[in-house]
């Protein structure tokens, strides 16, 4: 027999190609795990199962790399071929084709934070749409019948809204339309209530917003789904969101944007006070405008009457003269009586906005019972053991439910 045959018998060695793949991306798990890499994406494909195949490369090198559904669903910016990233994860084989590869469990953006980046890419996306023209802004209104407050029902937000209202306007009337305001949830919870505003006939202006905080809490406001709803609000939307520094997608997209949430109470109704001092030195102004006219013509018809071509009809001259002053009286009377008119229609309509006013209900030994931030309408919305926050005219009660006695239909 030649020496040069084995056989498989005399060769216990010899390994599968199966075998020694396995080897091989044992070796490479084993010294190849938790490490960042860095290079330009390349290739990025996106198939249906979810799953992001992608090479990441440099000037010497290449290396395939997948990110799992999961993973990939929590990357807040668009991963786009060119872009330059750290890449954290593992190398390991892909053993059908022999090829080795890195499984990336975390990515981010070099050189700028990973929300940074989202912000600036969803910033130009919908600056080329056109959501940001300020040919679509909408004015607000004067004297807004009922503002929409879309907020937390307990942040201080609304604290800040509701005393900045009440002191420029005393009888404002708002309806709350509570929400969270960070979270996985709460885009869609602050796009919903900014669509079930515009669908009620009594809502003539909205104040979206929140107190302040870092750019991770601020991000429900930078969601495509917020600035989309309040593009196609038809009621004019205040933004109100942080504190001057922080500007937010919501804030480029709004009809107008107050710094901060004690200035949207600022922006969105006139101070009273000031209001009425404007109506007097209007009234003043026509008063004085009609006295100036009637004296103008006093004197045009003095003028012609001491005329040499006019000198004997002095009769037709007085009986003019008599029916000026009647107009001037007349005149006057008018312009008292319209201002009289204005100050009441201004009194009958702070009253009706009084009356309306969730403050005022309060005020009257009412309460609002809350379940999540929502408010109650019916017993049958919790059961015992729910915590509930009750909210009064002065301060909040929070409770436990003991028992629950819903209706009877």
């Amino acid at each position: 027999m030649n020496d040069n045959i084995l056989t498989w018998d005399a060769s216990p060695d010899v390994l599968t190609v199966g075998e020694l793949t396995s080897r091989i991306r044992g070796s490479l798990e084993g010294n190849f795990h938790d490490l960042w890499v860095v290079g330009e994406i390349s290739g990025l494909a996106r198939p249906h199962s979810g799953h992001v195949y992608l090479t990441l490369k440099d000037g010497k090198a290449e290396l395939g790399a997948v990110m799992w559904r999961r993973t990939a669903e929590r990357v807040r910016f668009n991963l786009e071929d060119g872009l330059e990233v750290l890449a954290f994860g593992s190398i390991t084989v892909y053993e059908p084709r022999g090829r080795y590869q890195m499984i990336i469990s975390r990515i981010q953006p070099r050189g700028i934070g990973a929300l940074q980046l989202a912000f600036e890419q969803l910033k130009k996306k919908l600056k080329e749409e056109g959501l940001f023209d300020p040919a679509h802004k909408k004015p607000l209104p004067l004297i807004p019948g009922r503002i929409g407050i879309v907020t937390s029902a307990t942040g201080a937000a609304i604290r800040d809204i509701i005393r900045q209202l009440d002191e420029r306007f005393p009888n404002f009337n708002a309806l709350i339309a509570p929400v969270r305001v960070q979270g996985k949830a709460a885009a869609g919870e602050i796009a919903e209530a900014i669509r079930y505003l515009n669908t009620r006939d009594d809502v003539d202006v909205m104040i979206v917003g929140r107190g302040g905080g870092s750019i991770e809490d601020l991000w429900s406001f930078n969601e495509e789904a917020v600035a989309r709803a309040i593009y196609a609000s038809r009621i004019p939307v205040i933004s109100a969101v942080g504190h001057e520094i922080d500007v937010t997608i919501a804030d480029l997209v709004a009809d107008v944007r107050a710094l901060t949430p004690t200035a949207a109470g600022e922006i969105v109704v006139p101070d009273k006070s000031i209001l009425h001092g404007q109506i007097d030195q209007l009234a003043a102004r026509l008063r004085s405008s009609l006295v100036n006219r009637i004296e103008l013509a006093r004197s045009q018809l003095a003028a012609l009457a001491t005329a040499t071509s006019l000198d004997r009809p002095t009769d037709m001259i007085r009986r003019h003269q008599q029916h000026l002053d009647e107009l001037m009286m007349r005149m006057q009377s008018t312009a008292s009586h319209l201002v009289e008119i204005a100050r009441e229609q201004l009194g009958t309509f702070s009253g009706r906005l009084d009356a309306l006013s969730p403050m005022g209900v309060l005020a009257r030994a009412y309460s609002i019972t809350l379940k999540n931030g929502a408010a109650l309408s019916s017993a049958a919305e919790v059961k015992a053991g729910d915590r509930l926050e009750t909210v009064l005219a002065k301060g909040r009660i929070e409770s436990t439910v003991d028992a629950v006695h819903p209706e009877k239909e």
